[in-house]
C-alpha cells in the first residue's frame, strides 16, 4: 500500500503543535472558496463562515484549515477568490498575526505547496506563512499524537495525477456542473468514492495506531470511544450548513452551523455540536483495542449526511 506510505512519511515529517487542555482549536476543510460567481459553491454558506470565524476569533480558538480552503482547480486566478471573498480573508488574517493560524493544502489547493506561488498571492495578507501537507497535535498531558491531513494522499487521481484532475475539473466538468451534470469522478459527489476513502484511512489508523482527522470526502466523521479514531471535519459546502471539529479543555466534538429563523422571522446563524464532547483522553486510552469498524454503520463510526 504504497498510499499508506506516502501518508506516514506525511505524518514522520510534519510540524507538531502542543496542545494541552486550555488549547482551543477549530479545525475546517473543503471550503472551496471560488470567484464568487455563478459556480462557487462557497458563497451559499459564506455567512455561516463569517459568523463562525467571529465566534472563534473571539473566543480565542486558533483555526487550522486542512485543505481544499480555495477552489484552485474551477478558478485560475487566486486573486479573484481574494477579490470576492475579501472580508474573509482579511478575518484570516487577523488570527495569524496573533500566531493562531495553520493551513494545509489539500488537491484542489495543491499549488499552496510552491513557495513561488505562496509568496505571490498570500505574503501580502500572511507574511511568510507556511503552507503544510500535515500537522500534529501533541498532547502534552499524555505524550500521544492527533495527526491531521487533508486526505486526498490515499488516492491516486487527486495526489500524483492532480494536475490531470485539474485540466478535466476545469475544462470539462465545470462548464457541464453549470447545466447540473454530476461529476462522477469527484470523491465528495461519489457516494462509493466517500466510503472508500473513509475505509482506507480507517485501515491506516488501526495499523499505525494513530488517531487522524482528516477532510476531503466531505463527509463529517465521529466515531465512538473504542472504535478506531478517524475522525471528518466535513466542509463548508454543505447544502444548508458548514461543519467543523473543535478541540478545546480536552475535549473533541463536531459542531455544524446552520442559518435558523426566529419567531419575528429574522434570520440568525446556530453553533450546534452534533457529536460529542468527548475527552481525548479516553480516545488514547484505547491504545490499539478497537471495535471492528464499520464505515456505514452511523451510530458508532459515522455522522449521517443528512446535515
Amino acid at each position: 500500500m504504497f498510499w499508506a506510505k506516502r501518508i506516514r512519511k506525511v505524518f514522520q515529517l510534519a510540524e507538531e503543535i502542543s496542545i494541552d487542555d486550555s488549547s482551543k482549536f477549530i479545525l475546517m476543510s473543503d471550503c472551496h472558496r471560488g470567484d464568487g460567481g455563478f459556480g462557487d459553491n462557497f458563497s451559499k454558506n459564506e455567512n455561516n463562515y463569517i459568523a463562525a470565524l467571529d465566534y472563534y476569533y473571539g473566543s480565542g480558538y486558533t483555526y487550522i484549515e486542512i485543505g481544499d480552503g480555495d477552489e484552485l482547480w474551477e478558478v485560475r486566478s487566486f486573486k479573484d477568490i481574494m477579490e470576492a471573498h475579501e472580508e474573509i480573508f482579511v478575518k484570516l488574517s487577523k488570527f495569524y498575526k496573533e500566531n493562531r493560524l495553520y493551513f494545509i493544502f489539500g488537491n484542489h489547493d495543491m499549488e499552496k505547496k510552491y513557495d513561488k506561488f505562496v509568496k505571490e498571492n498570500l505574503y501580502e495578507l500572511f507574511p511568510n506563512i507556511k503552507i503544510h501537507e500535515g500537522l500534529v497535535l501533541n498532547y502534552k498531558d499524555t505524550g500521544d499524537k492527533i495527526f491531521l491531513i487533508h486526505g486526498h494522499q490515499a488516492e491516486i487521481f487527486n495526489n500524483y495525477l492532480w494536475k490531470i484532475a485539474r485540466f478535466l475539473v476545469r475544462y470539462i466538468w465545470r462548464p457541464l456542473e453549470l447545466y447540473g451534470v454530476n461529476n462522477p469522478t469527484r470523491t465528495a459527489k461519489n457516494h462509493e468514492k466517500k466510503n472508500k476513502l473513509a475505509r482506507k484511512l480507517t485501515e491506516w489508523v488501526i495499523k499505525e495506531n494513530q488517531m487522524l482527522i482528516s477532510g476531503h470526502n466531505h463527509m463529517p466523521t465521529f466515531p465512538e470511544v473504542g472504535y478506531p479514531p478517524y475522525f471528518n471535519d466535513g466542509s463548508c459546502v454543505h447544502p444548508r450548513c458548514i461543519t467543523g471539529i473543535e478541540i478545546v479543555q480536552g475535549k473533541i466534538m463536531l459542531v455544524r452551523w446552520c442559518t435558523k429563523v426566529n419567531r419575528d422571522g429574522l434570520l440568525f446563524v446556530e453553533r450546534q455540536i452534533i457529536a460529542g464532547p468527548r475527552r481525548l483522553k479516553d480516545y488514547f486510552n484505547v491504545r490499539g483495542n478497537y471495535n471492528e469498524p464499520s464505515i456505514k454503520t452511523d451510530k458508532k463510526q459515522k455522522v449521517s449526511e443528512s446535515i
